[in-house]
């Protein structure tokens, strides 16, 4: 009971911060769009406002990477597979849902694949045909 409490508190999380993210990337386009329209000054402004430009669509970039790993992690919620590795198949902890609620494989598969280099797509799909293992749908149907 206490697993699909903490998994029915980080789908709101999650939530939240989606909703969040679309609102900032959306104020920061806004934002771009706006002072790509007024021209700049003289060289120096010019150049500090490339700058910053660039600061802004690095930061946009990170949101754009979170959003679509939170929209994935909802998208696994709703087909009943939030909560299990795609590797290996088994339980991510509740500890490591909590630190990264994105998370999509356990601490062990994780570290394998950083110490391998390999893309974590080149992993998407591999051991979810694994039964046996409660996911979030199957609890929160209970």
């Amino acid at each position: 009971m206490a697993r699909k409490d903490s998994l029915l508190n980080l789908r709101a999380i999650l939530v939240k911060r989606r909703d969040a993210l679309r609102s900032a990337l959306a104020g920061d386009l806004t934002l771009l769009k706006e002072l790509r329209s007024e021209s700049p000054g003289d060289v120096i402004d010019a150049a500090y406002d490339s700058a910053q430009d660039e600061i802004s669509s690095q930061l946009a970039e990170v949101e754009s990477r979170e959003l679509a790993n939170i929209e994935n992690a909802l998208e696994r919620i709703k087909i009943g597979k939030y909560g299990q590795c795609e590797v290996c198949g088994g339980r991510i902890p509740m500890a490591r849902l909590h630190a990264l609620p994105y998370a999509t494989m356990c601490i062990d598969c994780q570290r394998e694949l950083e110490r391998s280099g390999e893309s974590a797509s080149f992993h998407r799909g591999f051991g979810e045909e694994e039964a046996g293992e409660e996911t979030m749908s199957g609890e929160l149907e209970n």
